[in-house]
């Protein structure tokens, strides 16, 4: 299973890693630049603000099928149509609902029109992720991997065209992307669709209330513990949009930090796809999580810890070189949100595996908490420090989500405390710390040459300590060959 999830988790991320930095560097960041800070601040809030109603688009179908499908393959005929009828349902009321409080908190008329592309989008993307929870709980693992690059590669050469091509001669605007993001999505939920169609032996579209009932039983647990995450994750942009005078300008602010927590954020995103399904096939067979669990942490981990301290030590540097309004102000909060990197990573690992274990009941206890925490911390902090207090509400906000579900998955899984193992995420820390501020303060080198040392010193220190395997590496080559 461990090779298995290597195999798939390398070549997940070889493929994304090819089209996701282009995308956010190459034409997200470019958009930013382009259309100014209020601009794309409007677009960071508007996204979080549908963002925080999505649950009722999804309802937790996605984790729930993905599950299910995982351990009960010959389900799919049976749950497919049921549940396509109900997404179509949904997305109706998610739609309404979204309008209903836009109007309730005052949004303009610019703002409904984008609000009403954004929807649209939104309902696309639940969607695709709907069909792709089907593919991958097959365990059609790479075709689902794919497809997590699609929408991205299509918008790539959509909003390329747009941005650097010399027919287009009129400035860009922030409402040409989201209709880019719309044409991209659109195509990418025909192509996931048509993959789902052809791996059904047959199929009717059926409305059976009785069973959409008792889908909405079994996933509402899910669709509470997504909704709540959600929450205490997105509401900050539109806190800060609602609460400062200026606060277009500080959620753009927020937005292009935030974009470089999104960009490597994709890493635990990927690694947990694949864990869910493979942990619940695990759970099915009553064998042990322990070796998955222990390998998925040092695996990601340490990269979060790679990329979050190097990242932290240059983030003026960084910030400065990606955006034409960067500050000392904006790069701090770079640097505060690296730092919740590493415990989103941690989390992305543990609330997986408890989602497969069924322990939602516990996790949505915490999720609860953490919102009230979010929003607490935001209304004390965003008056007096802006975008920089949403940032530390952030990082103290997950830092609680984590222990707490550190604790239940102790308890579920009968795990033990490996002091061995802290210690040497705790050392790889320390050294990179050290290592990052003495080519900082003594080498001559470029910037971007001591960045790049540092990641490459990071990567030989995390084998060096037995955090990243070489003989997973060496399974890997075996597997290949054979």
């Amino acid at each position: 299973m461990k090779r298995e999830f290597l195999l798939n988790i390398l070549f997940l991320l070889s493929i994304n890693l090819l089209i996701k930095p282009f995308y956010i560097f190459g034409i997200d960041r470019t958009v930013q630049n382009r259309v100014g800070l209020e601009d794309y601040g409007l677009y960071a809030t508007l996204f979080s603000f549908t963002f925080l109603l999505q649950i009722i688009n999804d309802f937790g179908l996605q984790n729930f099928n993905n599950r299910n499908i995982a351990q009960h393959h010959q389900l799919l005929p049976k749950y497919f149509p049921n549940m396509l009828v109900l997404k179509l349902g949904l997305g109706i009321i998610y739609a309404l609902l979204t309008i209903i409080v836009a109007f309730l908190i005052g949004y303009g008329s610019r703002q409904f029109h984008l609000l009403f592309f954004f929807i649209f989008n939104q309902i696309l993307m639940s969607a695709i992720a709907f069909f792709r929870s089907n593919i991958s709980g097959l365990g059609f693992y790479r075709t689902d991997s794919l497809l997590t690059i699609l929408d991205r590669l299509l918008l790539i050469i959509i909003c390329s065209f747009l941005l650097f091509s010399n027919f287009i001669t009129t400035p860009f605007q922030i409402e040409w992307f989201v209709y880019a993001q719309s044409s991209s999505l659109l195509l990418t939920a025909i192509v996931a669709g048509s993959l789902v169609f052809n791996k059904l032996p047959y199929f009717q579209l059926r409305f059976n209330p009785a069973f959409l009932w008792l889908i909405l039983k079994k996933s509402y647990p899910f669709a509470l513990a997504i909704f709540l995450m959600t929450i205490y994750t997105r509401i900050d942009f539109v806190m800060i949009e609602r609460m400062l005078v200026d606060g277009e300008k500080e959620a753009g602010i927020y937005a292009s930090a935030y974009r470089l927590l999104d960009a490597v954020n994709v890493l635990g995103i990927l690694f947990a796809g694949l864990l869910l399904p493979m942990s619940a096939r695990l759970l099915k067979e009553n064998q042990s999580i322990r070796p998955l669990l222990r390998f998925s942490l040092q695996m990601l981990l340490c990269g979060a810890i790679i990329l979050a301290v190097t990242t932290c030590f240059f983030r003026k540097e960084i910030m400065f070189l990606l955006y034409e309004d960067a500050s000392v102000y904006s790069a701090d909060i770079l640097g505060v949100l690296m730092g919740t990197f590493m415990i989103v990573s941690t989390g992305y690992i543990y609330s997986t595996l408890l989602a497969a274990n069924n322990s939602l009941t516990e996790m949505n206890r915490v999720f609860i908490v953490a919102v009230l925490l979010n929003v607490g911390l935001n209304y004390a902090l965003i008056p007096k420090y802006g975008a920089l207090g949403a940032a530390w509400a952030t990082f103290f906000t997950q830092g609680f989500a984590l222990i707490s579900q550190i604790f239940i998955a102790k308890k579920a899984f009968q795990l033990k405390t490996d002091f061995g193992l802290i210690g040497r995420f705790l050392l790889l820390g320390f050294l990179l710390a050290l290592i990052s501020f003495l080519v900082i303060t003594y080498s001559s080198l470029p910037w971007f040459f001591g960045f790049i040392i540092v990641l490459l010193v990071g990567v030989g220190i995390g084998f060096l300590l037995n955090l990243l395997k070489v003989a997973a590496f060496l399974d890997l080559v075996k597997a290949k060959g054979e």
